[in-house]
């Protein structure tokens, strides 16, 4: 039997889920520094856009009842790779704690926003 649990924060609706769980396999979909109503938090401020990003990261978490240290892969996303790539690995770093899940830093041209700096999608495990 297939089991399949959604998670949407019900800001906008872009034809995807926030996050979408089949048989314990949670798929994020990308993350980013909104406010829960849907404000872009931290414009020009690669910290406050990562620590903004994490923090949505962990609700889309706690709706499938799991924490950070459930990630398995984890894929970010840098308009400014070189320049914002030490301190969001620092905020990562920190962020992950001692759990070291697979993942990617991938240097791209322009996200879903002009303003934003960093999107982060991930896989995690339920339990």
């Amino acid at each position: 039997m297939t089991i399949v649990k959604t998670y949407n924060h019900d800001l906008w609706d872009h034809g995807i889920s926030q996050g979408y769980s089949v048989n314990g396999t949670i798929y994020i979909s990308g993350q980013f520094s909104h406010d829960t109503a849907g404000t872009l938090l931290g414009e020009g401020d690669i910290v406050a856009q990562t620590q903004q990003t994490l923090e949505n990261m962990d609700r889309l978490l706690a709706g499938f009842d799991v924490t950070r240290s459930n990630l398995a892969y984890v894929e970010i996303y840098l308009t400014n790779a070189q320049e914002h790539s030490e301190p969001v690995i620092r905020l990562f770093k920190e962020y992950v704690g001692q759990h070291r899940p697979a993942g990617s830093l991938i240097g791209v041209t322009y996200l879903a926003f002009p303003e934003q700096l960093i999107e982060i999608s991930a896989v995690a495990h339920g339990h």
